[in-house]
């Protein structure tokens, strides 16, 4: 799977964010009143855009409820809740090889791009993306199909240049829709099921398998 251009998940692909996404989200609704679910439940929604998840965890389409919950949500993972979190071993190793390479390298997530490059930043893997694309604040680009949409258009990107690499099904949808081939990769949060259904092309189970993948394909 030859490509000039990598699209690379940020949550559960690059690193486990699951301390502080799932201590946010039990701040926000323990500030709301109201009851939240086990640790267990709360990682299922790891990856998929927040809104969607709180419209899910409070039963409500209202739409000032759900900013009250992302605001909350936010309070606490700007401060404290985007350190709760570890690069996956392996990954540094892995983006090194495909830096060394002729690939163009960017982070398309779901998370707010504000807080990706922060928490690139901070665990020193910034250099090896040419830019980082994410949902804006006020809920712009929430859709992973638009998103990659926009980073194809913003950087003159051709859909049979482009792969995208993710653990959910939210990425293989969306890379999908916009005509891009996928890789699935199963150390995050989505099963091997979840990603088949999808369509991945290719589903993979450990960085290492990545990297070799990746380097195979360059070298073709």
């Amino acid at each position: 799977m030859k490509s000039d251009v990598l699209l690379f998940d940020l949550d559960g692909t690059l690193t486990d964010p699951k301390p502080g996404i799932i201590g946010s989200i039990q701040f926000a609704l323990e500030q709301l009143g109201v009851s939240c679910p086990g640790d267990d439940i709360l990682a299922s929604f790891i990856g998929p855009p927040l809104r969607g998840t709180f419209a899910t965890l409070l039963d409500t389409s209202d739409v000032s409820r759900l900013e009250s919950a992302m605001r909350l949500y936010r309070e606490r993972f700007a401060s404290s809740g985007l350190y709760e979190n570890h690069v996956y071993d392996g990954i540094p190793a892995m983006l090194e090889k495909v830096r060394k390479s002729d690939a163009a390298t960017f982070v398309a997530t779901s998370k707010p791009a504000v807080f990706a490059e922060r928490i690139l930043q901070h665990f020193e893997l910034s250099h090896h993306f040419q830019k980082v694309y994410g949902a804006d604040l006020d809920g712009r680009f929430d859709d992973k199909a638009e998103l990659i949409a926009y980073l194809l258009a913003s950087e003159g990107v051709s859909a049979r240049q482009a792969v995208m690499i993710g653990d959910r099904a939210a990425d293989v949808l969306a890379a999908k829709a916009n005509g891009l081939r996928s890789i699935g990769v199963l150390w995050g949060y989505g099963s091997e099921q979840e990603l088949a259904d999808a369509g991945a092309d290719l589903i993979l189970q450990t960085p290492s398998e990545l990297s070799a993948h990746l380097s195979k394909a360059q070298s073709n």
